[in-house]
């Protein structure tokens, strides 16, 4: 256990072993194409290290014994893919209201209906805009088995740091592809576990929130007395149709995670000081992106490119200042348009924003780009 170790894995089992590294001790879901392979690899991982696999009836259940596991307080966590994400929305909802930390992985396909178990990019604003209210979530969208395994640890401390559900992004590509990749020595990474209440047990109101904005969690069991529920609620859990109790909580929640975008969100740029041309692409078409950026400038073509890590919370502040610095940014997607409306937006009518879509159930190549640029 205190050595590194190198290993070929693959996106699947990747996101299972970097949530265990993380603390996850508990998976309920169902199976489903592309994403089957992360419980198959957790049913055997996790009671390995003391945690639990529960195979569900369906999806919905499955998020409803995540909330549940998470409200006992353990770490816990659910794979899925479009259809299956569809199922668990209602729930996921719930959790953000509830405040519940949990992890999801979206393994996405083709769809909508059932679609096609190829790759695709389709659930992105499903991922915000799906759940019902208005509610605040982040949502991360990695682009190699590398960064599977790390940013796996890094979205189920998210979760925790903020109670909140994290959606992982990926796609069918990603999920089954297999790369090398260096595990870390679990003793020497860094892990956010929940604020727990310090006070005695009948001072405590479950959803008073610290100077972050964030409640600390009690365990059911714990002695504290915990009031978990959706609707619109006092910092005591108590039911409520008082408007400004309405307004505080819906403030809190989103700016419980917008007042700390520093923490949350991550980019990666590349050779943007002197572009022109800047591509936007998140997820698997970004290691075409990058390719083509190379093809690019070996050609003379001032091309840089612009990588959000994190979807959601969308970088739109980053996103405007570099619309005043490049002519043009080419929005790369395996869907017809998704988060090309909110760059749009972004920039404000200050840069030409032009998309490149892929539907086919293959990826975005370096050609398809360097054509369009």
């Amino acid at each position: 256990m205190g050595e590194k170790r190198v290993v070929l894995i693959q996106g699947n089992e990747a996101v299972g072993e970097g949530a265990i590294t993380a603390g996850v001790r508990f998976f309920a879901g169902y199976p489903i194409t592309p994403a089957t392979e992360v419980a198959e690899y957790l049913s055997k991982r996790l009671p390995q290290v003391g945690g639990t696999f529960i195979q569900m009836e369906d999806e919905l259940a499955s998020m409803g014994a995540v909330i549940g596991a998470s409200v006992g307080g353990v770490k816990s966590m659910t794979a899925t893919s479009g259809p299956g994400l569809s199922l668990m929305l209602e729930n996921i909802s719930q959790a953000v209201a509830m405040e519940i930390p949990c992890f999801i992985v979206n393994v996405q396909r083709t769809g909508p209906g059932t679609g096609s178990i190829t790759p695709a990019q389709q659930d992105v604003m499903q991922a915000k805009w799906g759940p019902h209210g208005d509610n605040e979530i982040i949502a991360i969208a990695p682009y190699s088995v590398k960064e599977v395994y790390q940013l796996a640890i890094k979205a189920v401390n998210l979760s925790e740091r903020f109670r909140v559900p994290v959606i992982f992004l990926m796609d069918a590509f990603l999920g089954h592809l297999k790369e090398k990749i260096e595990l870390f020595d679990p003793g020497g990474v860094e892990i956010f576990n929940r604020k727990k209440p310090t006070g005695p047990p009948e001072k405590y109101k479950c959803y008073e929130p610290d100077e972050t904005g964030v409640p600390p969690m009690a365990d059911f069991g714990s002695g504290y007395r915990s009031r978990i529920i959706g609707n619109m609620h006092t910092i005591s859990g108590d039911y409520s149709r008082n408007p400004q109790v309405f307004d505080e909580l819906l403030r809190r929640l989103q700016n419980k995670i917008l007042n700390y975008l520093g923490e949350i969100q991550m980019i990666e740029s590349l050779m943007l000081e002197d572009a022109e041309i800047a591509l936007f692409a998140y997820g698997m078409p970004a290691r075409a992106a990058k390719a083509a950026v190379m093809m690019a400038r070996q050609k003379g073509l001032k091309v840089g490119l612009f990588r959000p890590i994190t979807l959601w919370p969308f970088p739109r502040k980053e996103v405007s200042e570099l619309a005043r610095r490049v002519k043009s940014i080419i929005v790369i997607e395996m869907n017809l348009g998704q988060l090309v409306g909110e760059v749009d937006r972004a920039c404000g009518g200050k840069t030409k924003v032009i998309s490149l879509n892929r539907v086919d159930g293959l990826n975005v190549t370096p050609q398809n780009i360097v054509e369009k640029i």
